[in-house]
């Protein structure tokens, strides 16, 4: 990306839609670890919180993804014990790659910034690639302003 800021492309299941996220460079590694499955020689904060569940013996049942307010997007921990935090999206991600939990992606956000890419055709694809090459997270602001 021009601002060099990482993103994460977020592909609706059974339909067509991205949702893109602007995240921090740390929790951009914190991903990429996680999906390349490398384990640190010491635990990065997301494993830290992944180990710390395990001991307290708390499950996350899901990453939701709640919300955009003025180009910024929410997220929240939902636990087995009915327990929700708030988080912010690329944490919650990042903890969800460790621990194999799904990430949903609230109707409003989808349909307020997501990026439809029918078929995911290759000219399509290169077409979502120049357009996210113009854009910058202030352009993702929510439509009920």
């Amino acid at each position: 990306m021009p601002s060099n800021q990482p993103i994460v492309l977020l592909r609706e299941v059974g339909g067509d839609r991205y949702l893109p996220i602007w995240i921090g460079p740390g929790e951009a590694t914190a991903i990429a670890f996680a999906q390349q499955g490398m384990a640190p020689a010491r635990p990065l904060t997301h494993d830290l919180f992944k180990d710390v569940l395990e001991a307290v013996g708390q499950e996350l049942t899901e990453v939701r993804i709640t919300d955009l307010r003025e180009g910024v997007f929410y997220a929240e921990l939902v636990f087995a014990s009915g327990v929700e935090v708030s988080a912010r999206p690329s944490d919650a991600i990042a903890l969800a790659l460790r621990t194999g939990t799904p990430i949903f992606g609230s109707d409003t956000v989808l349909d307020d910034a997501g990026i439809a890419i029918p078929d995911e055709q290759e000219d399509e694809v290169e077409k979502f690639r120049e357009f996210l090459d113009q854009i910058s997270p202030e352009d993702f602001g929510s439509s009920n302003q």
